[in-house]
């Protein structure tokens, strides 16, 4: 590629074609973020807080959803870690300015300007990474804004300070008094009860998990028949009653308290309600832990309990939006259930999950719109492998100079992976090898995860040629700038050549699959692995070739030997291997 771009950059009459460019990363860290601002009736307050928010480059206002009688407004706001803390400390920063908590009054439990400001892993990250984000939060937000901070749910310091109720005891009014004492003084910021304090309350950051609302549709406009199969799913389940009867009185420990039998799912509430625009009664649920219980097992356990009681839940809706996860999981719960193979696509696994629970059932269903990582995609930006195959060969046949080289082989591998996937699912659906479906399962998903890492390097090809068409177009007039020039050029020409490189590597890994289905893979198919082998093979040569043009162009000499001795063992294993494998496909030909 670096060829084409000496071409292009002395040739004057160059106008630079290539609008393609890389839309996201795909092990992108996602998280949200839902603080509670203590204002739900004046919109200008709203809209300055908000607009803090969108002042974020990387981060999306999903909702906002302000309460007049609560006085109180829930704000939800996704993206990376970093762009989402940021964001957050805005929100608070604003939210002291303008709301005085003196003044303030409302039906919902609050003790700040922000009373609360969880962070919450989407995609990506670990429940303890988010913990981490959630103390620096919270640290600068004492710090900086002198605001009390409690950390509660996965964030608190200890076990007591969990439960957002028990941070927040006494509310805004007892406040004073409260974080003066060893025992509840704040994990950051002020311990008197200062001027400032008295405006902005205090603020509880915390981590916690998803929380997804589902409802779920039954058969019946029976109310009660609703609420009994709530009762029977959720945590806290019912009151024991005496005698064991409906009628009888709910049944008292000797301290006084009511005796409840446990539901059968861990981090659900529940209630039974009847839903005048679909004539229908439901079962409304809030999974406050998707990790402990997964919205597919939580549907299961719904339906058994329904029927157990002579109802049928039709299929459910999901309230707001939904982290890509839950649908992934349960989509390969269900044809893991069906003995199908769990190496599909992502599209088909999705539409898996939403015809197994129903959840077109009152009404459709859009990915597009549901799933938080869908809804951040830049749908304006065009992507090469989003292309039809005519319209990305006549892309690679114009005068544009991308894509070139680099992206043909990142698309060659991902062809070889695809290749070798399709062998093991269509050996994963073999009659007769039923029994082998799991083990041709494991092989397809593996192929469809170097499938997608080599699509994302077709598109990560043509963004590094752009970075250095970036560079080569920067000012060079004084010798401040020609040094930044040479050095965004240098920076810019590692990178692609890091990128096939990364391409070869990956497109390498598609022997082993390829590997394993002409060995043991459904026979009628194995010319289909055997050509695999050559798309393998070729995508290494082919992306080889990229890193020799690009890394004769970088000035560190130890950087391109090691990298240049590493590729040229890659390609001689590529060819070995690409030989074996079609002599074992000729052999299985012929008998």
């Amino acid at each position: 590629m670096m060829m084409k771009v000496v071409a292009f950059v002395l040739c004057t009459e160059f106008k630079q074609k290539v609008d393609y460019k890389v839309t996201h990363n795909v092990m992108k860290k996602l998280i949200e973020c839902v603080p509670n601002i203590s204002e739900g009736r004046d919109r200008n307050i709203i809209n300055q807080v908000t607009a803090e928010i969108e002042k974020v480059e990387g981060v999306k206002l999903l909702d906002v959803d302000p309460g007049a009688t609560t006085n109180r407004t829930v704000i939800t706001f996704v993206g990376e870690p970093e762009p989402v803390c940021e964001a957050a400390f805005r929100v608070v920063r604003k939210a002291a300015e303008l709301i005085d908590m003196r003044n303030h009054h409302g039906d919902h439990p609050r003790f700040g300007a922000t009373d609360v400001c969880p962070l919450i892993p989407v995609a990506n990250i670990s429940m303890e990474e988010v913990v981490e984000y959630a103390h620096k939060l919270g640290e600068r937000i004492g710090n900086e804004l002198d605001i009390p901070v409690f950390c509660y749910e996965d964030a608190a310091y200890e076990p007591k300070r969990r439960n957002l109720a028990s941070c927040r005891k006494g509310e805004y009014e007892g406040l004073k008094d409260r974080i003066c004492t060893e025992e509840w003084k704040p994990d950051f910021g002020p311990c008197q009860f200062t001027n400032r304090v008295a405006t902005t309350g205090a603020t509880a950051v915390g981590a916690r998990d998803f929380l997804v609302a589902i409802n779920y549709n039954l058969n019946t406009t029976s109310t009660r028949r609703a609420n009994a199969i709530a009762f029977d799913v959720r945590e806290k389940g019912r009151p024991q009653r005496e005698g064991g009867k409906v009628t009888g009185k709910p049944m008292k420990d000797e301290n006084g308290n009511t005796i409840m039998i446990p539901g059968t799912l861990k981090g659900t509430k529940a209630i039974g309600w009847f839903i005048e625009e679909y004539g229908i009664a439901q079962v409304s649920m809030n999974i406050t832990n998707i990790t402990t219980t997964p919205v597919h097992v939580a549907f299961e356990e719904v339906c058994s309990k329904a029927a157990a009681r002579g109802v049928k839940v039709t299929g459910c809706e999901i309230v707001g939006l939904v982290p890509k996860k839950v649908l992934i999981e349960a989509g390969k719960y269900y044809l893991a259930k069906q003995q199908r193979s769990l190496g599909i696509s992502e599209e088909e696994i999705v539409k898996i999950a939403i015809k197994s629970m129903g959840l077109d059932d009152l009404k459709p269903f859009d990915p597009q719109e549901k799933v938080i990582e869908y809804v951040l995609e830049d749908k304006n930006v065009k992507r090469l492998v989003d292309l039809t195959c005519t319209g990305f060969a006549n892309e690679t046949a114009s005068e544009s100079p991308a894509p070139g080289g680099g992206s043909i082989s990142a698309y060659m591998g991902a062809l070889a992976a695809s290749l070798a996937t399709m062998v093991a699912n269509l050996s994963s659906h073999k009659p007769g090898w039923d029994d082998r479906w799991e083990e041709f399962s494991k092989w397809a998903e593996k192929g469809q995860v170097i499938k997608e890492e080599l699509l994302h390097l077709v598109d990560e090809d043509t963004n590094a040629f752009n970075l250095i068409m970036n560079a080569f177009g920067l000012p060079k007039k004084t010798d401040e700038e020609k040094a930044a020039r040479t050095q965004a050029i240098q920076d810019a020409t590692r990178y692609a050549t890091e990128v096939p490189f990364k391409t070869m590597k990956k497109a390498f890994e598609a022997f082993e699959v390829v590997r394993a289905m002409v060995e043991i893979g459904n026979p009628n198919s194995v010319t289909d692995a055997g050509v695999g082998a050559l798309c393998a093979r070729s995508a290494v040569i082919g992306a080889h070739l990229n890193v020799k043009i690009n890394a004769s162009s970088l000035k560190d000499k130890a950087v391109v030997d090691a990298i240049l001795a590493e590729a040229a063992s890659i390609e001689a294993a590529a060819i070995a291997e690409e030989q074996a494998l079609l002599k074992m496909v000729e052999e299985k030909i012929n008998g």
